[in-house]
């Protein structure tokens, strides 16, 4: 997969998705911005196609890297995301929008050019494709000129809600006996992970009129590999990341109160696992 290893001084696990076999199977990492937190985080991108990287922590099993065994079976995974998750923040700057003002039409060079994260300019067709769906565009010549649209933004994030409600209760037979209230509460808090509480995940709670603190972060194994911010975009090294006692301290409290719930049907991410060992 090209060189995306480089700099990387010791071996690792990687699962990831297969984009196909065009452009030679080309790779690169990318410190890019995370959604939610501002925090670097390392992203694959790979013949067009996004992917975030989670670090996930084993501690009973090992794998055969090669010819020999690494024992603390930790690994990385690698998951498609929308690049609009990614795109919004930048996207919501550059419109330097304040109060009733909808803000300034950008050229999308100008919009990517991050001074802290050059990783941005690799997302520059991908930028023009996909980010359509929720900007305003003037186009002056051959030139196009985008400005981010808080109604198709919403537009945007209740379609991911409806297709996550269709797709959660079809993972777990307990998940699906749960009514139609926690299934929408879930679905906004898993988009949650990759929106600002202030800004998008507000719109979207105030659209549903559910209080914010019931669309807090999911319980989740996995965490975001963030990037070391001295590191150059193409040598970034994989990192461990926070203890994830630090985001248990964080979590709602109001999951004393579901505790029976999740006893009972336990995390989406499991449900995510044990639906993809019975399609396996």
């Amino acid at each position: 997969m090209g060189s995306w290893w480089e700099g990387i001084d010791e071996s690792r696990l990687l699962i990831a998705p297969d984009p196909g076999a065009n452009e030679n199977g080309s790779a690169c990492l990318l410190s890019l911005r995370h959604p939610k937190s501002g925090n670097r985080a390392s992203y694959l991108l790979c013949n067009g196609l996004l992917q975030e990287l989670h670090w996930f922590k084993q501690p009973y099993g090992s794998w055969f890297l090669g010819d020999y065994v690494s024992e603390d079976g930790s690994l990385y995974t690698a998951t498609p995301i929308d690049p609009v998750f990614i795109m919004l923040p930048i996207f919501e700057d550059a419109r330097m929008k304040k109060g009733d003002d909808p803000g300034k039409f950008r050229q999308l060079e100008e919009i990517l050019f991050v001074n802290d994260c050059p990783g941005y300019r690799h997302l520059f067709s991908m930028a023009e494709d996909c980010m359509e769906v929720v900007c305003e565009i003037k186009e002056v010549g051959s030139t196009k000129f985008f400005r981010l649209d808080d109604t198709k933004v919403l537009a945007w994030l209740l379609c991911k809600v409806s297709q996550l409600k269709q797709t959660l209760p079809a993972l777990d037979q307990n998940y699906a006996a749960r009514e139609e209230k926690d299934t929408l509460v879930d679905a906004v808090s898993i988009l949650g992970e990759y929106l600002k509480e202030d800004t998008w995940l507000k719109l979207l709670c105030n659209h549903f009129k559910l209080d914010s603190l019931e669309a807090k972060t999911i319980v989740s194994d996995f965490e975001i590999c963030p990037t070391d911010a001295g590191s150059s975009a193409g040598s970034s090294n994989f990192s461990q990341g926070k203890n994830t006692s630090e985001k248990k301290a964080g979590r709602n409290v109001k999951q004393a109160k579901k505790a029976k719930v999740e006893t009972e049907s336990r995390n989406i991410k499991e449900m995510f696992t044990r639906a993809s060992r019975r399609r396996n």
